[in-house]
């Protein structure tokens, strides 16, 4: 998790924020990012700064060579929880329950995480180059995942 503090310019945070993405995935050089389409936001000001710091990650997800998959928030939703109406906290319990962690309340880590996990969820299948098709029951689908099965 990036934490970029809420002082100085804009574009400081945004070039930091970019370092930062630029340095994880360095590190962990994933071969898939996955990332929230931009949504309809109820104040235009943080839709704006959203779409900011969204640009930048899309940025160095590109230059790291991974491929970015974008998914709508309703997608992301049906992917961890089964349907894709799940209000935000019924997404972060199964996030949690399915990783097996506590993230003490942080909404933006479980909606990064959900976002992750939909994105290996919904990934490509390596052997038909089909993307793989959506299941009702994510605690399975996350299960052969793990072990290593599609």
């Amino acid at each position: 998790m990036l934490s970029l503090g809420g002082a100085g310019a804009v574009e400081a945070r945004l070039a930091s924020l970019h370092a930062g993405l630029c340095a994880a995935l360095a590190r962990h050089r994933p071969e898939i990012v996955a990332v929230e389409e931009v949504f309809h936001a109820r104040n235009a000001r943080s839709a704006f700064v959203l779409g900011q710091a969204r640009g930048v990650a899309l940025l160095a997800a590109a230059q790291s060579g991974a491929k970015v998959r974008s998914f709508a928030p309703s997608v992301i939703k049906q992917a961890v929880t089964g349907t894709g109406r799940a209000e935000k906290d019924q997404v972060a319990r199964m996030v949690c329950a399915l990783l097996g962690i506590d993230v003490g309340g942080r909404a933006d880590a479980t909606d990064a995480l959900a976002t992750a996990l939909c994105g290996l969820l919904r990934a490509r299948d390596p052997m038909t180059g089909a993307a793989a098709a959506p299941r009702r029951d994510v605690r399975a689908s996350f299960g052969r995942i793990l072990r290593g099965r599609r």
